[in-house]
């Protein structure tokens, strides 16, 4: 017994001061420049009053109520949200599996044997029956970690469990980015039918003035043709219209995972915006470390790092342990009475010599995994500080665009209203009122389209800068 305490209290004593042949990790340089670009699409201000979107909850982000509670409704049922967060625990049990092998597993065991065999003694014949009854407790093959073999393994499985919860946290992100952007483009689809409603009552109504003129010899064929042109087209966007808001609405029921709510539904963009705006004109590099799948990718490295270390340790010898401690007795009587203790230890080590380079080509491989894991974190900054840069200078020259294109629609509005009147009065021909007529119907629709956009661009620098996990 107190050999087994003292034998038990050695190994343990090894294991702790087994050594670590893992590689010691050193984050990567930033393969990107320290500070967003600079240059004239960029914007320039004052960074005062600026929210950090990382540590800003989507609550707050998005302002219109409408939007919030399909959103909220998206993360409760979202099936793509659900297979993340599924993931993470086949991940957490991979790990926790894997982290059991630092200790010895203890089993419980009970046997009995009964024999019979032929006796012959002094000319006389018989037989000579046994019965052997054993219980014991012991360990059974434990590997005892001298070279960091196993702890290194449980590592690498620690830092998978740590990437698949990252994946999961950026499938949030990217679906709270998703559901507000079909949100967002359902509202604008709405008033793209709207508008093209509107302007086929006034192309109706052009058409029937021209028809009429036509029929007392006023006005040519060819106004009345010219008139049918536009009102047929905006017939044509509203069928348009019509498809693409039920399609819309087919979208964003996907990403909630079921039917939206008719009160959730947008029927136009929000004048005053759907989310705050005072987001940050430019970000350090640094920052982009905060993304959950930059993250994930810089776990997936630490993992193939502790591969490495796991793979070197096949090198070396693997000692491993077997113990029991139980009692034995020919009666099961007296099975637990004193005198019956037995116990058993059976040290064990191995050495590889010759094994047709397996052990090299698996570090070969897991230095080549390593390399792959780190390309792949590189190329993920990379493609963050890109996602970063080009939503900023969307932002940067958004403004310029806003105001020009709100200018061309009011002087559009002008035009046509003035040039209507005066065909009216008989001053100018139809020509100048049709081509009225389609400016301001461009115009409207380039306004609509710019209005979506910049709300699209504060929903994507939200996302890109790590936001959506609050």
């Amino acid at each position: 017994m107190n050999r087994i305490k003292a034998l038990s209290a050695v190994t343990l004593s090894l294991a702790l001061a087994a050594c670590d042949l893992a590689p010691k990790y050193v984050r990567p340089t930033l393969p990107v420049p320290a500070d967003s670009p600079q240059g004239p699409a960029y914007g320039t201000g004052d960074q005062g009053g600026a929210i950090v979107p990382a540590d800003t909850a989507w609550r707050d982000f998005f302002t219109d109520p409408r939007l919030a509670r399909v959103i909220e409704t998206a993360l409760s049922n979202n099936r793509d949200l659900r297979l993340a967060v599924a993931n993470v625990e086949q991940a957490r049990a991979q790990y926790r599996v894997q982290r059991a092998d630092l200790l010895p597993g203890v089993n419980a065991s009970g046997s009995a044997t009964y024999s019979e065999q032929p006796l012959v003694q002094f000319g006389q014949s018989g037989k000579l029956r046994t019965d052997v009854y054993q219980a014991q407790v012991g360990i059974s093959s434990w590997e005892i970690d001298l070279f960091g073999r196993v702890r290194n393994l449980s590592k690498a499985a620690q830092e998978q469990y740590f990437a698949s919860v990252e994946t999961r946290n950026a499938a949030q992100t990217s679906l709270i980015a998703e559901t507000a952007n079909a949100w967002l483009t359902m509202a604008a689809d709405q008033e793209k039918l709207r508008i093209a409603r509107n302007l086929e009552q006034a192309f109706g109504k052009t058409l029937e003035l021209n028809r009429a003129r036509f029929s007392k010899g006023i006005a040519s064929e060819l106004d009345v043709r010219q008139a049918q042109t536009s009102y047929d087209q905006a017939r044509s966007d509203i069928a348009q219209a019509t498809t693409l808001v039920a399609q819309d609405q087919n979208a964003l029921n996907l990403l909630a995972g079921t039917t939206v709510a008719a009160g959730d539904l947008p029927e136009a963009l929000p004048q005053a915006g759907a989310t705050v705006d005072n987001l940050p004109a430019g970000i350090a590099s640094d920052v982009l470390l905060r993304r959950p799948d930059i993250a994930s990718a810089e776990h997936q490295l630490l993992s193939a790092n502790a591969n490495i270390g796991a793979a070197r340790a096949a090198f070396f010898p693997t000692i491993s342990l077997t113990a029991a401690l139980g009692v034995t007795s020919l009666g099961l009587s007296s099975l637990f009475k004193s005198g019956a203790e037995s116990w058993s230890v059976a040290p064990g080590a191995s050495l590889p010599i010759f094994d047709f380079g397996k052990n090299r080509n698996n570090l070969r491989y897991a230095r080549a995994t390593y390399d792959a894991m780190l390309a792949t974190y590189e190329k993920s900054i990379q493609t963050g500080f890109r996602e970063v840069a080009d939503a900023l200078a969307r932002r940067g020259t958004m403004t310029q665009q806003m105001e020009a294109q709100m200018s061309l629609r009011d002087a559009a509005r002008v035009s046509y209203t003035l040039s209507e009147a005066r065909f009216r009065a008989g001053v100018d021909g139809f020509l100048t009122t049709l081509d009225s007529q389609r400016t301001l119907y461009s115009a409207e629709q380039s306004l609509l389209a710019t209005r979506l956009t910049r709300a699209s661009n504060m929903v994507e620098l939200y996302r890109a800068m790590g936001g959506g996990l609050k």
